[in-house]
């Protein structure tokens, strides 16, 4: 989900403002005192100090909620992350790709990392600019390029000297000479003019639910120096602001608060962060502010915006902080922080850190090629495997979606921070496939979220314990189709069935639904051009939204089909054929149908108002895109897109025009690489008979557009869906069809890549003479059976099942006939689909004079794949007595669509003025066809 940088929320404003016209609803009340969960302080400072020295030598004792092993705690593919890779903005806009560079395990709670000044709101969720030079803290929770502002909970910085009049806006200047950050670990220097004796050492690490910080001050110390050293806890300085906020000093060595955030994207909904905070000595003087008012007070109460926040002094040259944090209660942030972290070791935490990552890391290995190639292949599987993040304590508690406390049984985890429009593509396949088990729990987590909630409706965009609803799909859909065709099936498979078959069939009303629009959708097949979902305004998205529920309803079919569910799988197969009413054969692409049912008039691509392009929006009906590019989102059947445009020729010719540009943002017609609903197109070849130019745009894609380098992708990475995509690109296979677990073939980048699934299978990908980029020839081997010739571009999804060895020869040119024959494309799914669509000429619409006549042409046009068939297409005007004095003549007749399309001349006769929409039905054999709207201008006589 790419969200223009001019619609980015100010961190410092109240976080009841929101860059949303229509919002108006207040934030949640207020918490008011730690009550029941709160930390009680020991009975004197010294039994915490106590506590610490037995700790000391008891190490981790967590255990990670994915069960992995873990790898080396050094070295391995940990060793080839660049963490700092894409934390900075490129040319593109947006072109914010939005990575945190902090420390974090795998799915973890935590993200420990730092928030940078000025632009920590226009770097949205990550709270970091690689342009900007001073930091304002190392805050606790985070987001990997997501859209708009969140998180940021709890900045920590340190200072030297006195305190700032003003806490809040207290920052400290840093230079990336002096800055490290690798997968788990992070280290920056603070201050000191460039001098590493006079700076702030700061060395971040964490568990999953902790965040461990070494902070070591510049000398001179001592108990009779003048200089101090502070640490600053920012608790209201929440990145998208705070509504409440709490902070109370526990004895001498640890703190404890929350701080109620949210307001995701301007979508109402609130969560609230708890924190227990223990440091590793006993601090000389500590207080709070609150609206930067700095006292000596212990405790700090705001109900409001005003933040709190504290300040603990230390005559020290090192000290350490760790932190527990949980979106349950005081108490079960302190349980984390002693289940997971008990000791002070901070090489022993990091150490785990790093083996936790290269425990997941390495169940891909890639072997041969640069150096520089596994450096950016290991970031991105890194940034594919930060979310979702685990939402559930140590104990199993977790705060519900009815905002209740619930608890989960020993082994069970509930997450969060699913983007789920953004990840379904790509990354949800990656995850079921390496980690099914968590994957499984991603998706009962989901179950859980609709249970709790009014309807029991499935969520579409899970931020902590709400649904921010973002996009005009319900992708919630392709994401359990996925899961289940990836192998990550330990869930309640027919409950999930269920759901989603509710979500697709019965309509909600309010603000938050999981489908806007469904009964026109459901009635017509299709939604109006300019129809608004309201968590998406200010775009009109009836042309993507009905591209996006087609291909939901094709997800469902999968699954039903799946289950044995055979009536319900043809009712959503059918379904998924809506994309077909798009189709407009006037311009060959799919356009967005107006409330009359009529196509625009014109060119596919018609520009937004400069005035509309300026809120971001490209084109009237489509939502963070053109006609163009979304002409391409109908995955579950290219073949049938190819063949109403006339073939795979035609396609190619389409798609060539299209590759032209590589990143041409929504303004234009052309492929937008840098947002999700283009990822897929660059594999469009392999189904039309060309998988050769496959290989080369998937290779210039990652090529120019994915350097090791700050701006290292072409876009917001939102979650990991953009890294996904390389990964999947790098070992030469992608999923093309969400719910469907065949993967298209393109050139791997390595000559050697295995896939450790977490089946206990594997896929093995050999390269000979990578990193060239064409396909010479190819060859598979299932399981135990033979290598035989392959001449497919593209893997069945049985690989999945059985021990695959993929070998592909590569060469600098490419071999045009390999995987070019019509019976060696892909899959694709026509079931239920219509064989041929009307179209009209002109397109959309004419102007006649009052009591004038004119010709035009009534057309139908066959699909190349499904094919119309002997019988001929019925048709007839559907209401001529509704045309206000406008008659067509004649009104009803035959096509015989055979052969490609056929047309028949048909006069318009006006007596008097009047505007009026005229609407033809087909059918074929019984069979409704897509029908046709055409509008007819009525003008005064001269």
């Amino acid at each position: 989900m790419a969200v223009d940088q001019a619609m980015t929320l100010d961190f410092r404003r109240p976080m009841a403002t929101g860059s949303r016209t229509w919002k108006a609803i207040a934030v949640a009340a207020a918490l008011i005192g730690l009550g029941a969960g709160a930390v009680q302080s020991p009975a004197t400072p010294g039994g915490a100090a106590q506590r610490r020295v037995e700790e000391a030598d008891r190490g981790i004792t967590a255990i990670s909620p994915l069960g992995l092993s873990p790898g080396a705690p050094t070295g391995g593919p940990a060793n080839l992350v660049d963490p700092i890779d894409g934390t900075a903005v490129g040319e593109t806009n947006p072109g914010n790709v939005s990575e945190y560079p902090g420390a974090s395990v795998p799915l973890g709670m935590v993200q420990f990392s730092p928030d940078t000044s000025p632009d920590r709101g226009v770097t949205t969720g990550s709270g970091y600019d690689y342009a900007d030079s001073r930091i304002s803290g190392f805050s606790l929770t985070h987001l990997s390029g997501d859209g708009c502002a969140i998180y940021g909970d709890v900045p920590i910085l340190p200072l030297v000297g006195a305190l700032p009049t003003d806490p809040d806006n207290a920052t400290q200047p840093f230079s990336h000479a002096h800055e490290k950050a690798s997968a788990g670990n992070y280290a920056v220097s603070l201050g000191g003019g460039g001098s590493t004796s006079e700076s702030i050492g700061v060395r971040l690490t964490a568990t999953t639910r902790t965040a461990l910080g070494a902070f070591t001050f510049p000398a001179p110390h001592g108990s009779g120096s003048a200089v101090v050293d502070n640490l600053l806890f920012k608790v209201g300085d929440s990145a998208n602001g705070s509504s409440a906020s709490q902070v109370r000093l526990i004895g001498t060595d640890a703190l404890s608060g929350s701080v109620t955030s949210g307001d995701f994207c301007g979508i109402p909904g609130n969560y609230t962060l708890y924190f227990t905070a223990e440091f590793s000595q006993n601090f000389e003087a500590g207080g709070t502010w609150r609206n930067d008012v700095v006292g000596a007070q212990h405790s700090c109460v705001s109900a409001t915006s005003a933040g709190c926040g504290a300040w603990v002094t230390f005559h020290s040259p090192k000290v350490l902080v760790k932190v527990g944090i949980s979106f349950v209660s005081a108490a079960g942030a302190t349980a984390n922080l002693h289940a997971e972290d008990p000791g002070w070791n901070l090489q022993k935490t990091s150490r785990a850190a790093t083996a936790e990552w290269n425990g997941l890391l390495d169940r891909i290995t890639v072997s041969g090629g640069s150096r520089t190639n596994a450096r950016v292949f290991y970031t991105a599987l890194y940034h594919s495997l930060l979310f979702p993040s685990v939402f559930s304590d140590d104990d199993g508690r977790y705060m519900g979606f009815d905002h209740k406390i619930h608890r989960l049984p020993r082994g069970q985890v509930q997450y969060s921070n699913i983007s789920e429009c953004d990840i379904y593509r790509t990354e949800v396949p990656l995850l079921a496939t390496l980690l099914p088990g968590p994957t499984s729990q991603v998706v009962q987590s989901l179950l859980r979220d609709a249970s709790q909630t009014k309807g029991d409706h499935l969520p579409k965009w899970v931020i902590a314990d709400n649904d921010a609803s973002e996009w005009d799909g319900d992708s919630v859909d392709p994401i359990i189709a996925d899961a289940y065709a990836y192998g990550a099936r330990q869930f309640d498979v027919k409950g999930a069935l269920t759901a989603m078959i509710r979500g697709a069939t019965v309509p909600q009303n309010g603000l938050i639904v999981e489908r806007e629009n469904l009964q026109q959708y459901a009635a017509q097949g299709w939604v109006p051009q300019l129809t608004y979902d309201l968590t998406s305004y200010p775009y009109t998205d009836g042309g993507s939204e009905t591209l996006e529920y087609s291909l939901d309803d094709f997800a469902i079919s999968q699954l039903a089909d799946a289950l044995g569910k055979k009536g319900e799988a043809a009712t959503f197969a059918t379904r998924a054929q809506n994309w077909e009413n798009l189709f407009d054969p006037a311009t060959g692409y799919l356009a967005a149908r107006t409330a009359d049912g009529s196509f625009p008039p014109g060119p596919a691509f018609q520009p937004a108002s400069p005035a509309a392009q300026l809120q971001g929006i490209a084109q009237e009906g489509f939502e963070e895109g053109n006609a163009i590019q979304y002409t391409w989102a109908v995955p579950q059947n290219l073949a049938g897109l190819f063949g109403l445009m006339g073939g795979d020729s035609v396609a190619v010719t389409k798609l060539n025009s299209f590759f032209t540009q590589i990143n041409a943002t929504r303004f234009a017609p052309y492929d937008w690489a840098g947002n999700e609903p283009s990822m897929s197109v660059p594999y469009d070849y392999d189904y039309a008979g060309e998988p050769w130019a496959t290989q080369s745009i998937v290779r210039r894609i990652m090529t120019a557009l994915y350097p090791l380098a700050p701006a290292g992708e072409p876009g917001e990475d939102d979650l990991g869906a953009l890294s996904s995509w390389y990964v999947w690109s790098a070992l030469g296979l992608y999923p093309e069809t969400p719910g469907v677990a065949d993967l298209a073939m393109t050139s791997p980048l390595f000559p050697k890549a295995r896939i450790a699934e977490g089946n206990g299978h594997s896929i093995t990908v050999i390269g000979t003479h990578a990193p060239d980029r064409f396909i010479r020839q190819a060859r598979l081997a299932l399981g135990s059976g033979p290598s035989l010739v392959w001449d497919k571009p593209w893997i069945p999804a049985s690989a999945l099942g059985e021990n695959a060895t993929l070998s592909v020869e590569l060469g600098a040119r490419p071999n045009k006939g390999w995987g070019a024959a019509a019976a060696d494309a892909p899959p694709s799914f026509s079931k239920g689909a219509a064989p041929a669509v009307p179209f009209t000429s002109p397109g959309g619409a004419m102007t006649i004079t009052s009591n004038g006549s004119a010709t035009f042409q009534l057309g139908v046009q066959e699909s190349r794949t499904a094919g119309a068939g002997p019988e001929p297409v019925a048709w007839h005007v559907a209401d001529p007595n509704a045309l206000s004095g406008v008659t067509v003549s004649p009104a009803s007749g035959t096509l015989n669509v055979v052969g490609g399309r056929s047309v028949t001349s048909l006069r318009l006769s006006s007596a008097g003025p009047g505007d009026v929409s005229v609407t033809f039905d087909l059918s074929q054999g019984g069979k409704a066809l897509p029908d046709i709207t055409f509008d007819v201008d009525v003008s005064p006589a001269a």
